[in-house]
């Protein structure tokens, strides 16, 4: 069977320091390193946001975790992060490179914004990830990186409706936290819409 490993958005805003720090988000590097070479291919998705986008409250001039009605969907609205071609957008300089990656970039319609790595909120429009994955003979998919509560589980959740046999690598998680139990709460979610949960060392 032909297995995929998603590395979801390990990119610099989202490391210590960087402008939406994930708690301990460096430490799903040396895993993703690791695990990258036991998979037919490497999917590296990565947030890529123009700098006037409406999830970023600086562009409604609100405070940071105000929640708004964008285009008819809930909104969170975040500090503005991972930039198209800024240095928070890259990938962490110690995230490996593999022979068979391959990236999906998200986030870059201003009027929307994408947690998951094969659709945007609304779903109005695909990155391209499903379509790519089936027309490789991909079957199974295993997801890990930033953040458990947000991008990793909207990517499990859409990898899962669309048919992927998909597994969660838990140590290869870091997750937001906003409210205490979100971690656990998304975790719960993803369990009851099918995900298996690994062990990086199962492998």
């Amino acid at each position: 069977m032909k297995r995929a490993l998603i590395l979801v958005d390990i990119q610099n805003d989202f490391l210590p320091e960087g402008a939406l720090a994930v708690p301990e988000g460096d430490k799903v590097i040396d895993i993703a390193n690791t695990v990258g070479k036991k998979f037919d291919l490497v999917i590296k998705t990565q947030d890529w946001h123009p700098a006037k986008h409406k999830s970023f409250a600086k562009n409604h001039n609100l405070e940071i975790g105000t929640i708004i009605d964008l285009n008819g969907l809930q909104q969170f609205l975040w500090p503005v992060h991972c930039v198209q071609g800024s240095k928070g957008a890259d990938f962490s300089e110690q995230l490996a490179s593999f022979e068979n990656e391959f990236i999906f970039q998200k986030g870059g319609d201003i009027e929307v914004d994408s947690y998951s790595g094969f659709f945007d909120n609304g779903k109005r429009n695909s990155t391209g990830l499903g379509a790519f994955l089936k027309q490789q003979k991909i079957k199974a998919l295993f997801v890990m990186g930033l953040a458990t509560d947000y991008c990793v589980k909207y990517t499990v959740l859409d990898a899962l409706e669309l048919g992927f046999q998909t597994h969660l690598i838990l140590d290869g998680c870091r997750g937001v936290n906003i409210n205490n139990g979100d971690v656990e709460s998304s975790i719960k979610t993803m369990q009851s819409a099918g995900v298996i949960l690994v062990q990086s060392s199962e492998i």
